[in-house]
């Protein structure tokens, strides 16, 4: 029987449950054991797990966050920490590890696979700032709730003939903002991914204002 682990990193977000839950329903279809890893690399240099099957994944299709809980450990940064990773792939005899998470998350896995384990990636991050794919999960629900943020601005704006400003996470990506910008068609959008200028700024929700009494 084969032994298939999973394990998920960084910031929770929408989608973490379903993607566990798909993962394991294929594992399980094709007969193998599956374990789910506690907080992320931490349950991996700890030796933390539960035993995923169909009853502990029977009703987390629709729950945010993961059941599987999370954490920003890096055994690279942990004195040991990769040998202790390699020491319960041996241990729990793993097969193979599908790692869920952002550019910290993955970019262990991908040190890791250089020295010999058997790792899967699938990219997770709000931020949608990974090569390799079109969308990262949790993108989607970032996006939505920008634009919703905007809506709402835009009500109070109105109201109180004001200008506002919304700031969105991305780090060093700007697709929240792009999209929120898209979909609440703002005034002005600033994304890190473009230059702009204080003047051309001002100039722009200057004459929004001036057409519309808000920006």
């Amino acid at each position: 029987m084969k032994t298939y682990a999973i394990l998920t990193g960084g910031g929770d977000c929408p989608g973490l449950n379903p993607a566990i839950c798909g993962a394991t329903l294929f594992a399980l279809k094709s007969g193998a054991r599956v374990l789910g890893i506690l907080e992320g690399w931490r349950g991996m240099i700890e030796e933390e797990y539960i035993e995923l099957t169909q009853n502990e994944i029977a009703d987390i299709m629709g729950q945010g966050g993961t059941i599987l809980g999370t954490s920003r450990t890096n055994p690279f940064k942990r004195e040991g920490g990769p040998a202790k990773v390699k020491d319960t792939f041996s241990k729990l005899k793993i097969d193979g590890l599908l790692t869920a998470g952002g550019d910290d998350t993955l970019g262990v896995s991908a040190k890791l696979c250089e020295m010999g384990l058997p790792i899967i990636g699938i990219p997770k991050t709000m931020d949608n700032d990974l090569l390799g794919t079109d969308f990262t999960f949790g993108f989607d629900s970032a996006a939505t709730v920008a634009i919703d943020a905007v809506m709402r601005l835009r009500d109070t704006a109105k109201s109180h003939r004001r200008v506002m400003v919304l700031e969105v996470m991305g780090r060093h990506a700007g697709w929240v903002g792009l999209y929120a910008g898209l979909g609440g068609y703002t005034d002005y959008t600033l994304i890190p991914e473009r230059n702009w200028s204080w003047e051309d700024l001002i100039s722009k929700v200057e004459d929004a204002h001036k057409r519309k009494k808000y920006a």
